[in-house]
């Protein structure tokens, strides 16, 4: 039996696809019911089932109610299982969320790792991110060796994603058998109006600026198939990063636009444009409490040239990922059937 933590997330939903196709057994976590909804929603783009076919699918899945922040919920949930995949996560670059990435990413996993040693798990997989992994001073391809150093354009989420894997490393080296995955930017179908789904929402509604910053981009059924495929292996005690390929935020958002059929992003932002922004937007947020747009951390990012090396996955697990103007297509089509209904 396997649980999912996080299973209305875009990664988590799309590791419980993958399962259901094996036609195993599974337990998926949820706070709230609306979500699963949302999961429902991803499963019929994929599909093209009638409501009957999706509902029959459904009936296979053990929705549990609980969070990773309850101590009690995760026991009962992990009472038969075998497996964990702990995929529950915020993602949030706003300061006034610090306290709630602390809760969920840092002691929610503690609390995953711990009730996985009570219940006697057999191996964890946990979801982290390339945030959690150290940048180049030279430029040179990021491994999977990095060393993760915090600097003043760190981001809590980063923080955080760093110290909850600190939690799963403590659980291996109390007995659990782990895997670590860290995704780069996801590509994939979920709900577009969060996490990396958003891009394709924001080049609906017109993006016009764009930055010279570089990162890398993984299709969200690459992550759920390593994840799926690192479990099932002998490896243990390891972390991979997940990514296909490294461009420029430039060329991503115009093949995105390219898919949508929408007037590509136009306007390079300036790096003192970028930190005007940003200055503007703290005083804004402190002033009347509301969210910035852009912070501190995130102008960094999109300015830095960051490009990661999947090359151990690749080879540990014999993978070829999906080309990542593959991914944006195939995503963009999606993006446009949901806009039909």
């Amino acid at each position: 039996m396997y649980l999912i933590t996080g299973a209305t997330g875009i990664v988590g939903t799309h590791v419980l696809m993958q399962l259901l196709e094996k036609e195993l057994p599974i337990y998926a976590l949820y706070r709230d019911e609306k979500n699963i909804q949302k999961v429902k929603n991803t499963f019929a783009l994929y599909k093209h089932s009638t409501d009957n076919a999706l509902d029959e699918q459904f009936q296979k899945i053990n929705w549990v109610k609980g969070d990773v922040t309850d101590i009690t919920s995760l026991a009962d949930a992990m009472e038969n299982c075998d497996y964990v995949f702990h995929c529950a996560a915020i993602v949030s670059f706003k300061k006034s969320d610090a306290k709630k990435l602390r809760k969920i990413n840092v002691e929610g996993t503690a609390n995953v790792v711990n009730a996985c040693l009570k219940k006697g798990i057999k191996k964890l997989c946990h979801v982290s991110s390339t945030s959690a992994v150290g940048n180049s001073e030279k430029n040179e391809l990021i491994t999977e060796k990095n060393k993760w150093k915090k600097d003043e354009y760190t981001s809590e989420y980063g923080v955080t994603k760093y110290q909850a894997e600190m939690e799963v490393w403590r659980g291996s080296e109390e007995g659990l058998d782990v895997v670590i995955v860290n995704p780069s930017i996801i590509i994939g179908p979920g709900d577009w109006n969060t996490s990396s789904a958003e891009l394709f929402q924001k080049v609906w509604n017109g993006l016009k600026y764009y930055t010279l910053g570089k990162n890398a981009f993984v299709d969200v059924r690459d992550v759920a198939q390593s994840m799926n495929l690192l479990l099932h292996s002998d490896i243990k005690n390891e972390r991979f990063l997940v990514c296909s390929e490294n461009w420029t935020y430039q060329q991503v958002f115009q093949k995105i636009a390219l898919g949508l059929a929408k007037k590509p992003a136009h306007i390079q932002v300036k790096v003192w444009f970028l930190g005007l922004i940003w200055r503007i937007e703290a005083v804004r947020s402190f002033l009347f409490g509301s969210a910035p747009i852009v912070t501190k951390e995130t102008a960094h990012s999109s300015m830095a040239s960051r490009e990661y090396d999947a090359s151990k996955v690749k080879k540990a697990l014999d993978m070829d990922f999906i080309p990542l103007e593959k991914s944006i297509a195939d995503t963009s089509k999606l993006f446009l059937q949901s806009k039909q209904g």
